[in-house]
């Protein structure tokens, strides 16, 4: 079977491909404004190096805080123009800001003009190029899925809400069928015998399986299966491409063979790691504890007038190793919020006054954590700690639950830069999955990007 691949970016590529660009467009941009001879604030030649760098540093950066790099937005032009106009206007600001390392302020004020509309127009050239010829169905990797009908609905629901460019043409099941076998209506189903000429066909670039049960494979498809793969035909099992593209652990796939599915990054371990994420841990708590002082004023008019109580409040939460400790919060709930039992904190709850809804949604309730991350219980960075009686609720229902607490937990985490916040067992169950990628591949890249991701919901107003 002579099989020829269809051209497809995969998803790091194209977060690549869209950041060389960038840059790439950029100094373009500027190279024409160099053959204009009036033009003097940012000339293209050896004397600013310094300032085209650091140019590309700010783009880069404030890029990926305001979401430029996000596939999903980047695939649309109304949120790529917003975000792009949002991070011009912050790069240039910043740019204008830091004189020693760039261009001092030309005389004639609309260079600056020049400048920022040469920034824009040449991003926004590029991103009209990726929208309509790297997102468009010729460069979708177009996939084939093998496997039980019971594990396929909740797999294709996941991946069809991740990455654009990954499309499920259809599936094959595994398992032997008779008339009276439950049918899957959600994607289309090819018949086993069928299977090579579908892959001809439908120019299928990836074979995905997902059986949770190898032994069950009829043998035609797993004849077809080793026949692919001797011929170099890419084939991978779909834990491994649901952990890589949602960026989570699939726990609810995970059987008997947990072991496999845990090997927890080496970071944890690294003496180096951890010395260095307690020093960044005690210099964040120190400027966010003086941020906190210097907006004290502010937040105690808005307590009184908003909140009516006590500014402040101790919780009882879980830390590492399952040490309970008191959490220290800027109140946000009516007085005996809780006066019936505890409860979910759920979206546009009731119990959550004026004032509260504005320190949770610019995230400034946590500042008080500042101190428990200078004690030691907290790290800026980790799985968001949980009140025990959740927690005792959770990991009777979830398995791996209580894995989330080996390392100490944080003022922000992945699953807080990547979900909405949990008010149900489903929900926890996601941050769980996030919660256990982080502790999987925790490294200071990782940490990095959430502290920009952070930026991004605080700015973007989206805490709850």
């Amino acid at each position: 079977m002579a099989h020829k691949k269809g051209i497809h970016f995969e998803v790091s590529e194209r977060k690549i491909l869209l950041r060389i660009m960038d840059i790439v467009m950029v100094i373009l941009a500027l190279y024409v404004l160099h053959l204009y001879p009036k033009f003097e604030y940012l000339r293209f030649d050896a004397e600013n190096v310094i300032s085209l760098t650091l140019l590309g540093i700010y783009l880069i950066i404030f890029g990926t805080i305001f979401e430029l790099y996000d596939l999903q937005k980047a695939s649309k032009f109304d949120t790529t123009f917003r975000n792009v106009v949002i991070t011009t206007s912050t790069v240039v600001l910043f740019y204008l800001l830091t004189p020693v390392l760039s261009p001092n302020l030309p005389e004639k004020r609309i260079q600056i003009v020049y400048f920022y509309l040469a920034l824009i127009i040449s991003i926004l050239l590029w991103r009209l190029v990726y929208i309509n010829l790297i997102e468009s169905p010729r460069f979708y990797k177009r996939v084939l899925l093998v496997g039980e009908i019971s594990n396929i609905d909740g797999l294709v629901r996941a991946l069809n809400t991740t990455d654009p460019n990954y499309k499920i043409i259809g599936f094959i099941n595994s398992e032997a069928s008779t008339p009276e076998s439950v049918k899957f209506k959600g994607l289309k189903e090819y018949e086993s015998k069928d299977f090579l000429n579908v892959i001809e066909k439908e120019r299928i670039s990836e074979v995905l399986v997902a059986s949770f049960n190898s032994e069950a494979i009829i043998a035609e498809v797993y004849h077809d299966l080793m026949m692919l793969l001797e011929r170099g035909f890419k084939i991978r099992e779909y834990t491994q491409v649901y952990e890589e593209l949602l960026h989570r652990v699939p726990i609810q796939f995970v059987g008997k063979d947990f072991y496999k599915y845990f090997p927890f990054s080496r970071s944890n371990e690294n003496k180096l790691y951890i010395f260095f994420q307690r020093a960044f841990d005690i210099l964040l708590a120190i400027t966010g504890l003086f941020i906190g002082m210097v907006i004290l004023p502010i937040i105690l008019i808005g307590n009184i007038i908003g909140n009516k109580g006590p500014l402040l409040y101790t919780q009882e939460r879980v830390g590492r190793n399952g040490k309970p400790f008191k959490i220290l919060k800027l109140r946000t709930m009516i007085v005996n919020a809780e006066k019936d039992g505890v409860k979910w904190a759920k979206k546009n709850d009731k119990r959550i006054t004026k004032f509260g809804k504005f320190l949770r949604r610019s995230r400034l309730d946590e500042i008080p954590q500042f101190y428990n991350v200078l004690k030691g219980d907290m790290s800026v960075i980790g799985p968001r700690p949980e009140r025990p009686f959740f927690v005792n609720e959770l990991s009777r229902i979830i398995p791996f639950y209580e894995t989330r607490h080996i390392i100490k937990p944080g003022l922000t985490g992945w699953a807080q830069v990547k979900t909405r916040y949990g008010s149900s067992i489903d929900d926890s169950l996601t941050k769980l999955q996030y919660d256990l990628y982080y502790i999987k591949h925790r490294s200071i890249f990782l940490d990095f990007n959430i502290a920009i991701k952070t930026l991004s919901t605080i700015l973007y107003y989206r805490g709850q």
